[in-house]
Parts: structure tokens; C-alpha cells; sequence
């Protein structure tokens, strides 16, 4: 029996797919890329955004087109099978298994059973953890599940269900036999990964649930099981705290790569978000990681459009941008998602106001990561390379602060851990001594 399995979106979705292979390999599945060979063809979904959700659709009519000419089984698994409108486009185009996120552990019943539905939150699903990839450098390891916060423009509170915390004893278990495995970095994960062992609520204060440690005292426990890198994603503003800060300083382990959602710039768009926290105690939370951590990379996520959205609203989300100066940042336009308060309570913007600003903040991005990027030249880099890239004379991999390095094969000839000189810069690349940078791309040089 042979299984494909395609992936859209987050890096909980990775980690999910890795649990789904895992089950799948366990009953005597083999893998192949192309779906025209599987006998079982499963997407794994994402409904953050619509481009996910349109990407489904169409492998969907593919696929249905496929199960005209021969027998497939289709399984739909993810966010966008919790909704109305997955479940919906699984009736249209004949999906044989429908999984949302929180019953990842149905996937072999229902296989026995042929079609089958479940978009329950299973509670084994806390405890569940797959064995660890083998022959990967890197791997995810999820110490929370689901998501309390109500922003208004987000469905994972819907489709990933309330947020539930791993016991630390489970994901060190799991940590460990990553190490064992040989696994060199290992990502944490979570919807709000700061918000781990915290009672349920939402804000700043919550207290511990009983015998759960705080998130930044776990990092300090999975920073000290050996695994050379240590990080984490995504964290909630408002729940980062000092200690989370001081954590990173003291535990060498835990890379200085801070992913920090601001999502808009603007008080008052803010509020429509229901982001909970102000312009004012973001850009403080900035100050206290640039004071304990000046070397470490800060990079965001920021949605341009947003219903209501003045363009001085908009002119504020441009200038928290050069107060902060990220390093990196992932933007996009508003996307309606149904269900959500704000396509149900707000009046949508035009695309062409929301591109154009997009557009706008991509350019001010380019400006501050070129002169990030190049205070890089002339120093050396830890680089975890993960294989090739694009030129074949050339590996890819990034640092600990997340950027992306090209390396040469005669520096780096396979996959692994490498210090290298960095002889070049572009907005969005580092080149290791020795990568030759195409011509068209802006460039800063060692002297």
C-alpha cells in the first residue's frame, strides 16, 4: 500500500503530518510523492488563510478526477476539515475520511472502516508523540495544543479547540530520544507557546496549573538535555515575560530567535483585533529583549488591511516597523475566514488597498533586514545546513537566528553543523565565503 501525503500550512502541521506518517508507516504504509501511485491520498489542511483553502480545493477536483479512473482512498485532516466549509467541500468532491486536528488518532480506524468522520478533541492526543524522524538534523515537538486568545480575525480557536499543555515529563521524554536519534535542534510548538502550563484565561497574570512549570522554566529543562539548539514558536505579546527573557540569556542552548506577532502597528486596530495588548506595551516588550539580548533576531507577523483600517492606522504599522526594525517579518493581506468575529462584525477593505499596502510594508521590510542582513559580512555563523539548494554548487541552511546561508558544497558537502565566514549579504540571504552571489541582487562585501 502506498500513501501520499501533502502538507499546507504551519509548522503544527508538519509536526501533525509526521504523526500521521508515523501510523501510517506502523500498518505497512510506503511513501510516494506523486498522487497518480497512492492507494491513499492524504491532504493535511490548513484554514488560516485563503490561499491554503483554495490550494485544497483544487488537489480536491484533481483528486476526484482520479477516483474516477481507479480506486483511491481520500482523507481531508486538518484545520480546514473542522469547518463548515471543509466539511462541506469533502461532501462535494466525495472525500471517503474526514479528521479534524483533534482526532489525528482515528486516522487507522477510520482507514478499517473506509469513510468515516471525526472532528472531536481527543484527550490521548495530549499525550500522544511520534517517534523521532529518522536521519533528520531538525524536528518539531508540540508542549501545547489549541489556543484561548479571541482575535478576531483567526479560526484556530475553532478548529485546534482550547488550549491544553503537554506534561513536562512527556515532551523531555520526547526531547531526549530526539537527541538519541540524533537530532541537532528542536523547535517547540504551539499557538502560544508562552502561554504553556498556564491556567485557563487569558492575559499577563494567569497562575500555574498544579505541576506544570512555567514555559520559561522549560526552557531551561529542554535546554539542558544536550540537544545543541533549542527553539520556539510562536509566542503571544502579552504573555512574554521577563523570566521567559532571562530564560534565553542564561541557557545557551535556546537560540535568540524571537517570533513575536505585532500583527498591526495601530492602538486602535488592535482593539478591533482583540490582540490585547497596546502599541505601547509591544514596543516594551521590544526594549526589555533588546536590553538582555541585543544580538538576537526579532522577526513578526503583520496583516495589512485589516477591516476598518485607515491609512493612518496604517502609516502607525509603518513606523513600529522602524522603531523595531525586525529582522525578518511574514506579512500578508486580511483574508475573510468564515466563522470568524470579524468577517462576521466588519465590513471588508478593497483588495487594491490592501495589496498596495502590502506592497509598501514589503519595501520598508527589504529596508531594515539589508541592513540587518549585512552586519552580518565579515563574521562567522553557526549554520545548520539541511541539504541543497537551488544552484547544485551550493547547500542550504540557516543560523540560529533563523537566516537563511548558502554554503558551498567543497565547505559544507552534506548535511550538518558548520561555522562559516560570512562573505556576503542580500535582504533576504547570507553567502558563506567562497557562494558566488548573482549579479542582479544587491550585495554587501567583507571588506
Amino acid at each position: 500500500m502506498q500513501a501520499c501525503v501533502i502538507t499546507l500550512g504551519c509548522q503544527m502541521n508538519e509536526y501533525d503530518t509526521h504523526a500521521i506518517q508515523s501510523q501510517l508507516a506502523g500498518v505497512g504504509y510506503s511513501f510516494v510523492d506523486n498522487i497518480h501511485e497512492a492507494d491513499l491520498v492524504l491532504l493535511n489542511t490548513c484554514a488560516v488563510r485563503g490561499k491554503p483553502v483554495e490550494k485544497a480545493r483544487s488537489l480536491l477536483g484533481a483528486l476526484r478526477k482520479e477516483k474516477k479512473r481507479r480506486t483511491v482512498t481520500v482523507a481531508l485532516m486538518g484545520c480546514l476539515a473542522q469547518l463548515p466549509e471543509g466539511q462541506a467541500m469533502g461532501a462535494k468532491f466525495g472525500v471517503d475520511i474526514m479528521l479534524g486536528p483533534g482526532a489525528l488518532t482515528d486516522l487507522i480506524p477510520a482507514l478499517r472502516q473506509g469513510r468515516f468522520q471525526s472532528f472531536a478533541f481527543r484527550d490521548e492526543l495530549r499525550d500522544y508523540a511520534p517517534p523521532p524522524p529518522k536521519g533528520a538534523l531538525s524536528a518539531h515537538v508540540a508542549i501545547t495544543r489549541g489556543c484561548n486568545h479571541k482575535c478576531t480575525y483567526c479560526i484556530v480557536p475553532t478548529t485546534r479547540g482550547p488550549e491544553v499543555s503537554r506534561p513536562a515529563a512527556d515532551i523531555l521524554r520526547e526531547v531526549e530520544a530526539l537527541r538519541e536519534a540524533g537530532v541537532v535542534e528542536v523547535s517547540l510548538l504551539g499557538q502560544n507557546v508562552n502561554s504553556y502550563g498556564l491556567e485557563p484565561g487569558l492575559g499577563p497574570h494567569r497562575r500555574l496549573l498544579p505541576g506544570f512549570p512555567s514555559f520559561a522554566e522549560l526552557l531551561r529543562m529542554v535546554g539542558q538535555v544536550g540537544i545543541p539548539r533549542v527553539r520556539f514558536i510562536t509566542s503571544h505579546p502579552i504573555n512574554f515575560t521577563d523570566d521567559i527573557i532571562a530564560a534565553i540569556a542564561e541557557t545557551p542552548a535556546v537560540c535568540q530567535y524571537i517570533h513575536l506577532p505585532v500583527q498591526a502597528g495601530s492602538n486602535r486596530t488592535l482593539r478591533r483585533m482583540a490582540r490585547e495588548y497596546t502599541r505601547e506595551y509591544y514596543l516594551e516588550r521590544i526594549a526589555a529583549i533588546r536590553s538582555r539580548l541585543p544580538e538576537a533576531t526579532l522577526s513578526t507577523d503583520i496583516i495589512c488591511g485589516f477591516p476598518g483600517e485607515t491609512e493612518a492606522d496604517f502609516e502607525e504599522t509603518l513606523t513600529l516597523y522602524d522603531a523595531v526594525q525586525f529582522d525578518m517579518a511574514f506579512m500578508f493581506v486580511y483574508s475573510e475566514r468564515e466563522g470568524t468575529p470579524a468577517a462576521t462584525h466588519f465590513d471588508d477593505i478593497p483588495h487594491g488597498v490592501k495589496v498596495a499596502r502590502l506592497m509598501r510594508l514589503i519595501e520598508r521590510q527589504k529596508h531594515w533586514s539589508w541592513l540587518n542582513y549585512r552586519r552580518w559580512v565579515g563574521r562567522q555563523a553557526e549554520v545548520l545546513v539541511k541539504g541543497p539548494a537551488h544552484d547544485g554548487d551550493l547547500m542550504q541552511g540557516h543560523t540560529r537566528g533563523n537566516h537563511t546561508v548558502l554554503v558551498p558544497r567543497t565547505v559544507a558537502p552534506k548535511p550538518g553543523l558548520y561555522t562559516v565566514n560570512i562573505a556576503h549579504a542580500t535582504p533576504h540571504l547570507l553567502y558563506a565565503e567562497g557562494a558566488a552571489l548573482p549579479e542582479d541582487r544587491p550585495v554587501a562585501t567583507a571588506a
